[in-house]
């Protein structure tokens, strides 16, 4: 039974957070549009050469997922656990009804459900442009719940290490930049230089690049080469990029739970 209530908070929770986003033109321009005007300046760079034996275009466009969860998730989220909490809003709904992981959630469901939308946005896109639709829609869906259960966590744990709102977007940089630098949205990872392939292997937005990419193109763009694969083999080259995701799940969760703060910060 309370379970259930948790989840009908949850789900309420959501649907105010989704209508904030929407009145506000300034997080709704940061949350959607940015990251779409990024992606089309990346399709731009790529230029025209074939990248693991696709048009340089669709490459990056299938990579995207791992850059939107930063922007829709990560960025959007600290915003909002920083102000919320900096306004009591956390410590009374916290006081309320609603359990603390039932309040975390809901704002996890209305980042998801924006997210999902950009998503769809981009497979609309690759379709209209490039002519190519989704490979294995359910793998793209499970690596979408995952990657915004890991960004929401660590946007958790990053909100508690900021001091206000207006810091946040300094908070966020870190791991903004690691993305845009190290995740291999516009090129392969093993194109890197010495160890730097391996860090940007380990990466938490890489797992979900590369399984995202698998499951636009239905190709291999984990091992490498973007040769064909049947359904069963997508899921079987998909194994190693779970399992670090999951990794990155547990790790962030901790991270979450020492970090975290529901009351404003003090000193």
């Amino acid at each position: 039974m309370i379970m259930g209530t948790d989840v009908l908070h949850a789900m309420r929770l959501a649907r105010v957070d989704l209508t904030l986003v929407g009145r506000n033109t300034t997080v709704l321009f940061n949350v959607l549009l940015l990251p779409l005007l990024m992606a089309w300046l990346y399709t731009q760079a790529v230029g025209a050469e074939k990248v693991d034996g696709v048009a340089g275009k669709l490459f990056v466009l299938a990579g995207l997922p791992g850059l939107l969860l930063v922007f829709a998730v990560f960025v959007n989220l600290v915003n909002s656990f920083t102000a919320r909490r900096e306004e009591l809003v956390l410590k009374r709904l916290r006081a309320g009804q609603p359990s603390g992981p039932a309040i975390l959630a809901g704002s996890a469901l209305g980042a998801l459900a924006l997210y999902l939308a950009q998503v769809a946005l981009l497979a609309v896109w690759m379709w209209r442009s490039e002519g190519v639709t989704v490979a294995n829609v359910p793998m793209l869906v499970i690596v979408a719940v995952l990657g915004v259960a890991l960004f929401g966590l660590l946007a958790a744990a990053f909100s508690g290490l900021t001091p206000n709102a207006e810091l946040a977007q300094i908070t966020v940089l870190p791991v903004l930049l690691f993305v845009l630098v190290g995740a291999p949205i516009a090129f392969p990872g093993d194109t890197l230089p010495g160890g730097l392939s391996e860090i940007s292997a380990l990466l938490p937005a890489t797992p979900v690049v590369e399984i995202a990419r698998t499951a636009f193109l239905g190709g291999d763009h984990i091992s490498g080469g973007g040769a064909a694969l049947s359904m069963g083999g997508q899921w079987a080259a998909a194994l190693p990029s779970f399992a670090i995701l999951l990794v990155w799940i547990a790790v962030a969760g901790v991270l979450a739970r020492w970090l975290f703060r529901w009351e404003p910060r003090h000193g």
